[in-house]
């Protein structure tokens, strides 16, 4: 069954132009695929350092509006980096991508094309009824790989049992493992461009195409 997401009104107000790209599938997760390293490695890698070249990475598209969306919250972008920033800056340092699972992999190759926090979660672990808001005073939770982290002013993407992730580290509740059968990537724009609507589109097809992905749904919230 289709999540239900909607933004709270909160972080509307402070950030008019946030939106989030949805993709809803069933998928059998595997744990490596050949063609996303070589097409990284080949085409993506590249563009990358050429738009760390051209901006700077603070100043890459998308990326920008992010962070300054981070300070509109009142958290320093600079000390809890947006993910799709984090992932550019290794890529920048030559050190590539973490090699994950099929639908982590290519929830990474999403972001560093797009410039958007992007992140994928197991709907069997999560409710029906999702809000993406703004962290509250003394909010944590356990980040993947990661101890405690707070969530404080950040975006942050919670249910009724609480917070589930962000767009700087996601928790491990809800975290894609090899037992995962149906996926919800979540991308997630603060800038008023039309890239989401593009990366909506090629985040599908990356998705069919690298990770198997079946009876994709896809919107915009």
């Amino acid at each position: 069954m289709r999540k239900n997401l909607v933004i709270d009104s909160g972080m509307k107000e402070l950030w008019p132009a946030v939106r989030v790209g949805c993709l809803q599938y069933r998928v059998k997760v595997e744990k490596k695929n050949e063609e996303i390293w070589k097409y990284l490695k080949r085409d993506i890698f590249k563009k990358v350092k050429d738009a760390i070249f051209d901006y700077g990475i603070n100043e890459i598209p998308n990326i920008r509006e992010s962070r300054a969306a981070y300070k509109t919250f009142g958290k320093d972008p600079s000390r809890y980096r947006v993910s799709s920033e984090a992932l550019v800056r290794r890529i920048g340092q030559g050190k590539g991508l973490y090699e994950v699972n099929t639908v982590v992999d290519v929830n990474n190759l999403i972001s560093v094309e797009s410039g958007f926090s992007v992140g994928s979660y197991d709907t069997s672990k999560i409710e029906d009824d999702l809000v993406f808001r703004i962290g509250r005073e003394g909010e944590t939770y356990k980040g993947i790989g990661k101890d405690e982290i707070h969530i404080d002013c950040l975006p942050v993407l919670s249910d009724e049992k609480g917070a589930i992730g962000s767009s700087t580290s996601d928790s491990e509740r809800a975290m894609i493992t090899e037992g995962a059968a149906e996926v919800l990537t979540l991308i997630y724009s603060f800038s008023e461009n039309e890239d989401l609507e593009a990366a909506l589109d090629y985040g599908k097809k990356y998705l069919e195409t690298y990770a198997g992905a079946q009876d994709v749904e896809a919107w915009i919230v």
